[in-house]
């Protein structure tokens, strides 16, 4: 809004402009230079005679004292955890990085510095410094209708490249992200079954939320990152929370007896099929040994009946012999004369009354 339209400004009457100038006055000076020689001009004209020898002493007098005023708040010192934020008459004027900076002396320009690097957590669901649960916040609903009592918390800081978000954008930045934070689990958990919850998926749920938070974050142009979403506990409700347990332990139990099962499958089954491959092979040695001697018998069936047609008699009659002596060989026998030329004369084997010594007998 410009001067002209507003009917009277703080250092003018009705029709003057901010520096003693009529409605088609000059405008406000950009520089510091040319405001102290218009100042200067204006301490002249209110000064008798002129601004003689009075108004060059008040002069001295006002200009150190405007030095000093420039001196002692235009420099200032930016930590190395922070970042300032220049505003000039209000409006941001860009940031700057640690060191030593400047900006215009108050009122016309301040400095607004931000710890961008430091750490800030976010509990939600619980106090931690007093112990406190806060149900409202950590009761939420699963998938498949049920009650899940999650605390966790977020740890976040502000985004070095976007500070002034962080100051202009957010009026309470911590509340904020403790609202969206609440928000996402809440999502993140009703897209969740209570028993994924209890066991399986909690791994999946802290990158998954972190991820959404951060695009909400980002969306809402907080000024915000998102380092870390820690779950810190995760149960049943209080009232069911020993029923869950005992569903917990059955199903450990379960998951016992299948591994218990598969490693005596592991075990057993290389056991049988060992044994099966060892049988086989049994098998199949005596099926060789079978053929081969059945093929070697054949063999000397051939060459006997071979030698019987050139000599049958001879053949029969050998034939004969080494039948007899393969049967009686190892008996004890008497031969006797059967053709009835000779009758044998009776007569008593005194080897049958005499022992026979340990060796022999064995």
């Amino acid at each position: 809004m410009s001067w002209n339209n507003q009917g009277g400004g703080p250092w003018r009457s009705q029709g003057q402009g901010p520096w003693g100038q009529g409605p088609g006055g000059i405008q406000p000076p950009n520089d510091l230079e040319e405001a102290l020689r218009r100042l200067q001009d204006a301490i002249r004209s209110i000064l008798p005679g002129g601004g003689g020898f009075a108004g060059r002493g008040l002069l001295f007098v006002i200009l150190p004292l405007l030095l000093l005023w420039l001196a002692w708040d235009t420099f200032y010192t930016v930590q190395p955890n922070e970042v300032g934020i220049n505003l000039v008459f209000g409006k941001y004027a860009g940031k700057t990085p640690a060191g030593l900076n400047y900006n215009w002396p108050w009122p016309i320009g301040s400095v607004i510095k931000v710890p961008v690097f430091d750490q800030k957590i976010t509990e939600v669901g619980y106090r931690g410094d007093t112990g406190t649960e806060i149900l409202a916040e950590s009761l939420m609903l699963t998938g498949d209708q049920n009650i899940v009592n999650v605390k966790f918390r977020v740890a976040w800081q502000i985004d070095p490249a976007a500070p002034e978000d962080y100051v202009f954008n957010i009026r309470r930045p911590d509340l904020a992200v403790k609202a969206v934070a609440e928000s996402i689990m809440r999502e993140v958990v009703g897209l969740k079954t209570i028993d994924g919850i209890l066991t399986t998926d909690r791994k999946s749920i802290e990158p998954d939320a972190q991820s959404r938070m951060q695009k909400v974050l980002n969306a809402y142009k907080a000024g915000v990152l998102v380092k870390q979403v820690q779950l810190q506990s995760v149960d049943a409700p209080q009232q069911v929370l020993s029923a869950y347990r005992d569903v917990t332990a059955a199903q450990q139990d379960q998951q016992r007896a299948v591994n218990e099962a598969d490693t005596y499958a592991n075990r057993v089954v290389p056991e049988a099929e060992g044994g099966a491959a060892r049988i086989k092979a049994e098998a199949n040695a005596y099926l060789e040994q079978t053929v081969a001697d059945a093929r070697g018998q054949t063999s000397r069936y051939n060459q006997i009946y071979a030698q019987y047609k050139n000599a049958p008699g001879v053949t029969r009659e050998r034939m004969y012999l080494e039948t007899m002596e393969r049967v009686l060989g190892s008996m004890n026998k008497t031969i006797i004369d059967a053709s009835g030329v000779n009758a044998p004369v009776p007569y008593i084997s005194l080897d049958a009354l005499q022992p026979k010594a340990a060796g022999a007998a064995k």
